[in-house]
């Protein structure tokens, strides 16, 4: 998906949402991606070099991350807005300098 500008991007999701509305189908999505991740799933896992660190509800994880991973993995998402893309670059950089074995560059 990360290939595919953000209005295909968003087709997709909501063609897979769509699909899986209408049959019940399950999906499994692996991605780096918070924000698509919270789109489209209901629970989340979130592994770090191979173990899983944090689960819960996608709004859970996504807006509440516990584990410095999943905190570090959501300052790593891109936004539009200037002033909240530096604030997330302050936060990934304080992460990493807090627990530099987490994973996830600064």
């Amino acid at each position: 998906m990360s290939a595919l500008d953000l209005t295909t991007q968003l087709r997709v999701l909501d063609l897979l949402f769509e699909i899986q509305e209408r049959t019940g189908v399950a999906y499994l999505f692996i991605s780096h991606d918070l924000a698509v991740v919270r789109h489209i799933s209901h629970r989340v896992a979130v592994m770090s070099q191979g173990e899983i660190v944090e689960t819960g509800s996608a709004v859970q994880v996504t807006q509440h991350p516990q584990h410095p991973y999943t905190q570090r993995l959501w300052a790593a998402n891109l936004v539009a807005d200037p002033v909240a893309q530096a604030k997330r670059r302050a936060i990934r950089r304080g992460l990493a300098e807090a627990d530099p074995g987490v994973g996830l560059s600064a």
